[in-house]
């Protein structure tokens, strides 16, 4: 039953961190990592094609090795979240809905800025 229940979670955060990319409330990072989370626990089979079949796979398996982002994910992946949501507040006119898109534009920014970012080669060289 818990097997079960880890699958339908992962796949359920699969779904959530592909909406991410194209929507510009919903993170994808957090939710990538739940996937990959319940499936690592629940199926081989669904864990590798995560890591390494899918779109996101070598941003996790890069993540998993290092515990961390590499370099220039990270600038680039606040670029692409301040432009789409600069995007939406531009395009809404309802005050309430702009606040709640400022509260979460900050939330996330808040998540980026503290992921770590590791250059494996600069880490070698240590």
């Amino acid at each position: 039953m818990y097997r079960w229940f880890l699958l339908c979670l992962g796949w359920l955060a699969m779904g959530l961190a592909c909406l991410g990319v194209i929507l510009p409330v919903l993170p994808t990072t957090p939710f990538l990592l739940l996937a990959a989370w319940c499936f690592a626990r629940s199926s081989p089979r669904f864990h590798y094609w995560l890591l390494y079949r899918s779109w996101f796979g070598p941003y996790l398996r890069y993540w998993q090795i290092y515990r961390g982002l590499p370099p220039g994910v990270k600038s680039k992946a606040i670029l692409l979240i301040v432009i789409t949501f600069a995007l939406s507040l531009w395009l809404v006119s309802l005050l309430w809905v702009r606040v709640l898109l400022l509260v979460i534009l900050l939330v996330l920014l808040v998540f980026m800025l503290r992921l770590p970012v590791i250059d494996p080669l600069q880490q070698k060289s240590d």
